[in-house]
């Protein structure tokens, strides 16, 4: 059964989102991107940027785009919702909708900014989970 950890109350969750593929990449994780195209627009550039003197290696993957198989091995995927990815072992997911195929992945990072809208998804995606019969952890770094 895969992990599944909610981290809500970002309110900079594009620079959340780079400090933990960080530490992803620093443990050899493989991992998996999700989001809209426009949000993943903006993540992709600030993985180069957002630490002087660090980068976090990562390819973006668009619907309909093939993998260069000499790639393949690249740890950090970003994935239009739309697009087939290499396996993975980590999911995180910045879209509004929950993974339908949480199954594959050994562990599900939901993230969850502050607006009414990204909560109100974020509610959902939670029972959406919970009906398959996974139990969430939530974990709000505002106050760990």
């Amino acid at each position: 059964m895969s992990e599944l950890a909610f981290h809500t109350g970002l309110a900079d969750k594009l620079g959340y989102t780079c400090r933990l593929l960080r530490k992803a990449y620093r443990q050899g994780a493989k991992v998996q991107v999700r989001g809209d195209g426009e949000l993943l627009a903006r993540l992709d550039p600030l993985l180069w940027t957002f630490e002087q003197l660090e980068f976090v290696p990562h390819l973006r993957l668009r619907a309909g785009q093939k993998i260069d198989p000499a790639l393949a091995r690249t740890p950090i995927w970003l994935v239009d919702e739309a697009a087939q990815a290499p396996e993975a072992t980590v999911l995180v997911n910045l879209g509004p909708l929950p993974a339908d195929d949480v199954a594959r992945f050994e562990r599900v990072v939901e993230l969850v900014g502050v607006d009414a809208d990204e909560r109100h998804a974020g509610r959902l995606r939670w029972r959406y989970y919970e009906s398959l019969g996974l139990k969430p952890v939530h974990i709000n770094p505002t106050t760990t």
